[in-house]
């Protein structure tokens, strides 16, 4: 292709995997909630990148301290350390309960260390015997075939073969299940403390104080997949903040690098034990370029001024959905917590998030659905009063519309 031809979604469709389904429009450029397309069309950011943007397009901090770090060092392997990484993993240490570290890429890599290591270590300290993995089902751990399987959604696993073994599933938030089926056999309880591809759904309270007590009664390891409910988006850095429980591994990215590619597992130092030389690895992970940019989203996120920012747009946004709902009447409930919403289609509209999708695309507004039933808000946690203001009106109209071609 040269460089005068023009690149269209038609060319999408020519050179890439159909995997994807992507929109019409393509974005060119962003700053803060606000994105363009190839048209000059103008769009509120209620998508973020799949919560990943956290602080937005362009965040002047994470520009530059990416055009920094990018005179000073890339790559270097794991052949050697690097300043980045040994202070980035000194940030997540201070602000969590963790001791150790593992970086990687992506959250499908941080989760497929968190269960290779809950193997491990289960196996070094118990037996061959302790490899049950128990997950449940609408969960969503990545697409590694590994974390895949352990995710719980036969759309996303079934059609590759013989899947990996020992991996049981059962409800969320249903405790007498757990109790049910776990055993001294099982290595590792995966849960996310609050479901987002699965509807947006937040576990209670005491679900996950029983959930960590039967994990203490069988030695099994607690893993909270926190790649979509970390770094602020619930309005405490990590969701098991606000949870009566604490978690024996943790894993993050999406919001980690703000749009850069990095994930990290946090675990003890007892259980990080079990990762001796060469047991795991990646070659990107910990990459100087992603760890700088982590930490300075570190730095801007875990301030008591940006929670109070993403406390206070969620009870806008809820407000603003009450209102509409009380014109419209299209939603059953609006679940979740911070800045990762989910409104619920009442029973006139099941099956039809993604005609409100599309419809707010249509009014310069772009926003996510979490199955065909839930329309899924996960905005930049910096996001103005006005912007939020601006990306509801957006929503009204579309609402409107829908309602009236439903008619």
């Amino acid at each position: 292709m040269n460089q005068t031809e023009q690149i269209t979604r038609q060319t999408f469709d020519q050179v890439m995997a159909p995997n994807y389904a992507p929109a019409a429009m393509i974005p060119v450029r962003g700053e803060g909630s606000r994105v363009w397309d190839q048209e000059g069309k103008e769009y509120i950011d209620f998508a973020g990148g799949i919560a990943v943007n956290c602080l937005g397009h362009c965040h002047p901090a994470l520009v530059n301290t990416l055009q920094q770090q990018a005179s000073k060092l890339w790559h270097v392997s794991n052949v050697y350390t690097n300043e980045p990484a040994l202070i980035l993993a000194k940030q997540l240490i201070d602000a969590t309960f963790a001791e150790k570290v593992f970086f990687a890429n992506s959250g499908a890599e941080a989760n497929e260390a968190a269960l290779k290591l809950a193997r491990r270590y289960a196996n070094e300290h118990f037996g061959e015997h302790k490899d049950q993995i128990i997950a449940c089902h609408h969960g969503f751990h990545g697409r590694t075939f590994f974390t895949v399987s352990v995710g719980g959604q036969a759309a996303y696993s079934d059609g590759f073969g013989p899947k990996p073994g020992a991996i049981e599933h059962i409800a969320y938030n249903d405790l007498a299940a757990l109790e049910a089926l776990i055993s001294d056999r099982t290595c590792a309880v995966m849960i996310e403390p609050m479901q987002g591809e699965g509807g947006v759904i937040p576990a209670t309270d005491e679900y996950l104080a029983g959930v960590r007590a039967l994990c203490d009664k069988h030695n099994a390891l607690l893993i909270f997949d926190e790649v979509q409910t970390g770094v602020g988006r619930t309005g405490a850095l990590f969701a098991y903040m606000n949870s009566p429980v604490v978690p024996d591994i943790l894993t993050s990215a999406k919001s980690l690098g703000g749009g850069f590619p990095v994930a990290a597992m946090l675990t003890s130092d007892s259980i990080a034990a079990s990762l001796k030389v060469g047991t795991h690895g990646s070659t990107y992970g910990g990459n100087p370029m992603a760890c700088a940019v982590a930490s300075a989203v570190l730095a801007e996120v875990n301030t008591p001024e940006m929670m109070a920012n993403v406390n206070a747009a969620e009870v806008q946004i809820r407000q603003r959905l009450a209102d509409i709902n009380d014109q419209y009447q299209v939603f059953a409930e609006v679940r979740g917590k911070g800045l990762l919403l989910g409104a619920v289609m009442n029973d006139k509209y099941q099956g039809k998030a993604r005609d409100f999708l599309t419809a707010a695309v249509a009014e310069g507004l772009m926003m996510l659905v979490a199955g065909p039933n839930v329309l899924r808000f996960a905005p930049a946690l910096n996001i103005t009063e006005s912007e939020v203001s601006e990306g509801m009106d957006a929503l009204e109209r579309a609402v409107a519309k829908v309602c009236q071609s439903s008619d």
